[in-house]
Formats: structure tokens, sequence, C-alpha cells
């Protein structure tokens, strides 16, 4: 197969990943009032373009997956309420927290058991996500803590309570992907 066949074959899996996720987003759980939602596993897609196709391929995947949701999201930027702050949110709440999940080869491939690097895998970018969304929370949208709450609490406690979720059904989901669909899917050419 001819070199640009095999990468004009991954971009295409990548665009249908990003849609994905987009699709999955839309599929909330549980929404909360001030922003998050419990979805149905919509960082899975991007994971599984940073499993299949590496490093490169999982940041570009999540990085433009980030600018697709800040797209459609940009209404709660302009709630910011200097300039600073709305970058801030673009890098925090965008940005880093949507292109870290395609990382997840760096933990995923040195490991010897690919089920066990997945679910571990799918469990840090998680993480690296909700530390995102706690520093925004701390820098950005501190205004909404309760005035008997440290704001760092506030944030912890609130996007915890849709993050957390969110990280331990994604990474369920990670292992029966790993499982029975990863296996019966064509191996990618590089």
């Amino acid at each position: 197969m001819s070199k640009s066949l095999t990468k004009t074959r991954t971009m295409v899996e990548c665009a249908l990943m990003i849609a994905l996720a987009t699709i999955l987003a839309y599929i909330p759980f549980i929404e909360l009032p001030q922003g998050g939602s419990i979805t149905l596993c919509s960082m899975l897609p991007i994971m599984v373009v940073g499993w299949r196709h590496g490093l490169k391929w999982g940041l570009f995947t999540g990085f433009v997956h980030g600018i697709i949701q800040m797209m459609l999201g940009f209404k709660n930027v302009m709630y910011c309420a200097t300039f600073g702050t709305m970058i801030l949110c673009i890098l925090l709440d965008y940005l880093i927290a949507f292109t870290v999940l395609g990382g997840v080869s760096l933990i995923s491939k040195p490991m010897k058991n690919s089920t066990a690097g997945i679910a571990i895998s799918s469990v840090v970018v998680g993480l690296v996500r909700y530390l995102c969304s706690f520093l925004s929370g701390i820098l950005i949208w501190g205004t909404y803590a309760p005035e008997d709450t440290p704001v760092w609490l506030y944030s912890l406690s609130y996007n915890g309570s849709y993050m957390i979720p969110e990280i331990v059904i994604t990474a369920i989901a990670a292992v029966l992907v790993a499982r029975l669909v990863l296996p019966r899917l064509p191996q990618p050419v590089e």
C-alpha cells in the first residue's frame, strides 16, 4: 500500500473518531449547571486513535477535537471577565484538555500487558484532563464557589463530580473495546 494511501486512510479514521467523539459528547447522562457532564464515553474515540496510530496522530486528533469543542461551546469563553482568562479558558477547557487524550500511547506502549496499558493510560489522560478542569475552576471560574468554601476545594469537588465518573466509565469501556473491538480492526500500516 502506498504511503499516501496509508496517510489518507489514517486521516479518515481520525476524522471519523473526531466526529464520533463530538456526537458522544452530546449524549450526556448527567449535565451540571455550570458546565461539565458525564457522557457516553466521549473521550474514548480520541484515545483509540492514540492507541492505534501513536502519539503524533493521537495528539493531532485530540487537538482538532478540542478546537471543534471550543467552537461548539464558545459562549463559555465569552463569560470570561478578561482577555487573559479567555486565553486560559481556551487552553485549559479545550485545547490542552482534549489534546492530552491522544497521548495515551506514551503510557500504554511501554506496558507488557496491552489491556492493562489501555486501562491505565485511559485513567491517566482522564486525570490530566481533570487537572485542566480543576485549574480552570480555580483560575477562571472561582467566582462560582460558595463564600464559605475554598475555591480549590469547590473546583476539586465540582469538577470531580463529573470527571471521576467519566474517567471510570471510559476506562471500563476502553478495556471492553481493547478486548472485543480493536483485535478485529485492520492493523494500521506505517
